[in-house]
């Protein structure tokens, strides 16, 4: 990666050409989403505010929540990292942003490091290039604070990476470097189950590597680190009432997820929709038919790839584990898109809303560089060594393959820039709206999901919101002392989408008095003050 100079008698290092192109098109890839964080791109939600209210309640010392508020599965690292921020800064969505904009530059620093020691330094540039693109569905996964991806990636990569360093010697503190890889391990779990395959592909990695050592101080730190690392999601187990603890409730939720449509519709919705929605080929809207290619040939690529990865390994087989670990953990990253990949398909998820739901697919970005080294392998050899027609043919059909994604990959990112218009009128929509209801001194009002949360951290808790649903109805309340503020208000105020069933029911239940009770329209919302508080499940 970089090579020694001597300067005036000092040492500097120097970045090799592979090194440098990979940091300008980080650098790059790392500006691009600078920009779309200072202007909120994409745009919030409330889910993304429950995680903005958690950051402002452990910056005030107010509560320091294990899970979402109302969840028992989704770990609050996210918080946790923002809050020093909002303390010092307050509320905002760009410093809520700002250290998961920190965790896509380790994610990809990561990324390069390993592809570069598994693969070759010029493929490791070219998925750096792939990973600084991100049309809308990426940056969500990437940039929101909405939970898990985005520290978990570079989880996964850390453990590789200790592992290969392990086997080939240039990590010297071997318990350490067990022990720290054990904590990101436990971290990883606590924050997301989403990405425990590649977890158990990760640490089974690192165990072969240590092998004997497991029985001694690597094998206690490795322990240690990962008991320390979970150690939210254990005590917290622990003390749920019967029923409650994470695992169960992730089993639960699998488990009725609903009907299970036929397996043509779950591949159809995880393969052609969800892979390429996940890597970074389609629009928020759908992949077009020609943009689904690839989900086709996605799992072909990791069986490639498998298979590449163990010829190597048996070729290195007499050699020492140095020489057997870069194939190792090509195996490990196939391993942990095929069960993420398998596990998605199975859900009925993948095939009743595979827009919204690729976001579970996000993790697949890990496996890239295996999924695309088939491609490389066959594109180089039929260039640069003899070949035959048949190979030649390969290699011209490889390359035009990575030249298709790389180009479908940009036309995606520019669609996508080039839309911007439309989510910046929305942000600025929902910041009109939160003015106007401070305002018209409004601090406690009814609203629907989409809009209650979103508004409180708007307004930094100025005003606060209970949830309904569209019959007017107590609704999902994540945080339960704001609707228990807002039941304590005489007069509260209602925040309702236009149009919408919690809209059309109150102004039925208002009649003649709902002209009067309305106090303004921002956009797609209205806002009401009545006079009586409408409250039917009284």
């Amino acid at each position: 990666m970089s090579t020694a100079v001597r300067d005036r008698g000092r040492w500097r290092p120097a970045l090799d050409r592979p090194a440098l192109a990979a940091l300008l098109l980080g650098l790059a890839g790392f500006g691009y989403r600078l920009v779309l964080t200072l202007l909120t791109v994409p745009v919030s939600n409330s889910d993304e505010a429950t995680f903005g209210l958690a950051a402002l309640h452990i910056a005030a010392g107010r509560e320091h929540p294990v899970f979402l508020y109302g969840q028992r599965y989704m770990g609050m690292a996210e918080a946790y990292l923002a809050a020093p921020l909002v303390a010092v800064a307050g509320p905002s969505w760009p410093v809520l942003r700002l250290p998961l904009l920190a965790l896509w530059a380790v994610f990809v620093f990561l990324a390069y490091r390993l592809t570069r020691r598994i693969c070759a330094p010029w493929f490791a540039v070219l998925v750096v290039g792939l990973l600084a693109l991100g049309p809308e569905r990426v940056l969500r996964d990437q940039l929101q604070a909405v939970g898990g991806r985005p520290e978990v990636k570079p989880a996964v990569l850390a453990i590789l990476l200790v592992a290969v360093g392990l086997a080939d010697g240039r990590v010297r503190f071997r318990p350490l470097a067990a022990g720290a890889a054990g904590l990101l391990a436990g971290l990883a779990v606590w924050s997301d189950w989403l990405i425990v395959p590649y977890l158990a592909a990760a640490v089974l990695l690192l165990a072969w590597v240590l092998r004997r050592e497991l029985l001694g101080r690597c094998g206690l730190a490795l322990a240690a680190g990962l008991a320390v690392g979970a150690a939210p999601l254990i005590v917290d187990s622990l003390r749920a009432p019967p029923g409650q603890d994470s695992l169960t409730v992730v089993r639960r939720i699998s488990r009725d997820a609903g009907a299970t449509p036929p397996l043509a519709e779950r591949l159809h919705g995880g393969l052609l929709e969800g892979v390429p929605l996940a890597t970074g080929l389609c629009p928020a809207g759908g992949c077009a038919r020609w943009q689904q290619w690839f989900g086709v040939a996605y799992p072909v690529l990791l069986a490639a790839a498998a298979v590449l990865a163990l010829v190597a390994y048996r070729r290195a087989a007499a050699r020492p584990a140095a020489d057997r670990v870069g194939p190792a953990a090509q195996l490990a990253l196939v391993a942990g898109a095929g069960l993420t990949l398998a596990a998605y398909v199975r859900s009925p998820l993948a095939a009743t809303d595979p827009l919204n739901n690729a976001r579970y697919l996000s993790v697949l970005q890990l496996s890239l560089p295996v999924a695309l080294w088939p491609l490389w392998v066959a594109a180089r050899r039929a260039w640069r060594g003899p070949a035959g027609a048949a190979g030649r043919l390969a290699g011209a059909s490889a390359t035009a393959a990575l030249a298709g994604l790389t180009a479908t990959a940009l036309a995606a990112t520019g669609l996508f820039v080039a839309g911007l218009g439309p989510l910046r009128a929305e942000e600025r929509q929902a910041r009109q709206l939160a003015d106007v209801v401070r305002r018209a001194g409004l601090r406690a009002v009814y609203g629907e999901y989409w809009t209650c949360n979103r508004l409180v951290f708007h307004t930094a808790e100025e005003v606060v919101c209970g949830v309904l649903d569209g019959r007017l109805m107590p609704g999902q309340n994540r945080y339960r002392p704001y609707w228990r503020r807002v039941a304590l208000a005489d007069r509260p105020g209602y925040v309702l989408v236009a149009g919408g069933p919690a809209d059309l029911r109150l102004r039925e239940l208002l009649g003649p008095r709902a002209g009067a009770a309305l106090l303004a329209e921002v956009g797609r919302y209205r806002v009401y003050h009545p006079e009586t508080a409408v409250r039917p499940w009284r």
